[in-house]
């Protein structure tokens, strides 16, 4: 059940928040909006305010902006062309499509920001303390064990992973012996490093190096600073979780990272429901990381999505003239097939997860 409402609330959110920027940015320049709904399909809720409905409806994964004179061919009578969409300027349909997105990334700095305020900025704990043993590596042979503390190496003190990693670096390969901590007792073990290849956050080997098998604790501390260096970390955090959205749907393309990784709304519902377990701070954590993957995720230049309505309108504004309502119309189908395609397999992957699990077990 905390799944299921985890998953509700975090959707809702992000979907209230990617619609609430076309809403707003389409009521600044004067466009008069039909409808605001959270959810596809049939309306379980609505409530007339003003010119606009608002929606509550029965399919949950996405919302929708229903601006009047933006549909393709729609009749639009003289007095009322000031309110319509499709008769603004181009470069305000182009701010009135990329606020969605836009606000997505502004909530996820306003997330992150918040965070960082109520618990300090997170600084990784630099110790020699093992955090990770690779199965079947020199370290493992030699009896080291996740929470030893390496207190030398060759009769060299190490204090940090940083002087850890660069003894076991410029070993050469020679036998290296470990003075660790267990518990109350101390331990002298011996180590022969391996060269080994260093891959980076997707798999790929980008070099090599003297290696035993073993990895830091993930622990982390955090600092008290000032509301400016809060402001600043958030930045950053959107912007490095933006960076790493692109490149990783660029490894998708290239096949690096297996299109069976790609999750749906069972997965994501699965991990809502754990962050939420896992506490607060986590899952307003991966509400931001959702938000961004939203955001990104939207700009895509796809048909159908807010991406693929800003490529029309940078075409328009460098032709001075509108694509033709047959093209719009192609390409309208075209993007509700890809996502249509792409929502199959999402769901697809996530079932043949939990089959394999469940088999498992």
């Amino acid at each position: 059940m905390a799944t299921l409402l985890s998953f509700i609330f975090v959707l809702g959110v992000l979907i209230f928040v990617h619609e609430l920027g076309h809403f707003l940015f389409a009521k600044a320049f004067g466009v008069r909006v039909l409808k605001f709904s959270l959810g596809f399909g049939n309306k379980l809720v609505s409530k007339q305010w003003g010119e606009t409905e608002y929606l509550i409806s029965a399919f949950p994964l996405g919302g929708y902006v229903k601006m009047y004179g933006e549909e393709p061919g729609e009749e639009v009578s003289a007095e009322d062309k000031q309110v319509s969409f499709a008769h603004k300027p181009s470069w305000q349909r182009f701010l009135i499509v990329f606020a969605g997105p836009l606000f997505n990334m502004v909530f996820a700095v306003l997330l992150f920001f918040s965070l960082f305020l109520f618990a300090g900025l997170p600084e990784p704990v630099d110790s020699s303390v093992v955090g990770q043993v690779t199965a079947g590596s020199a370290a493992e042979r030699a009896g080291l064990e996740k929470g030893d503390t390496i207190l030398s190496i060759n009769g060299e003190r190490t204090t940090s992973w940083l002087e850890v990693s660069g003894l076991i670096r410029d070993s050469g390969g020679k036998p290296l012996t470990l003075e660790v901590q267990r518990g109350e007792r101390r331990l002298q073990v011996e180590a022969v490093p391996e060269m080994l290849p260093i891959r980076n956050l997707f798999g790929e080997e980008v070099g090599q190096k003297y290696m035993i098998g073993i990895a830091p604790t993930n622990e982390l501390t955090y600092v008290r600073a000032s509301v400016g260096q809060y402001a600043q970390a958030a930045l950053v955090q959107t912007w490095n979780l933006s960076y790493l959205t692109v490149v990783g749907i660029v490894k998708m393309i290239q096949r690096v990272i297996p299109a069976s990784e790609l999750g749906g709304p069972i997965r994501i519902a699965e991990i809502a429901g754990q962050q939420l377990e896992a506490g607060w701070m986590n899952f307003l954590y991966f509400m931001g990381l959702l938000s961004v993957n939203l955001g990104i995720l939207n700009l895509l230049p796809v048909p159908v999505l807010d991406g693929g309505h800003l490529a029309f309108l940078s075409l328009e504004m460098v032709r001075r003239r509108p694509m033709s309502e047959r093209t719009m119309e192609i390409s309208q189908k075209i993007g509700i097939a890809l996502l249509g395609t792409l929502m199959i397999f999402v769901f697809y992957n996530d079932i043949v997860r939990l089959v394999q699990r469940w088999m498992a077990s």
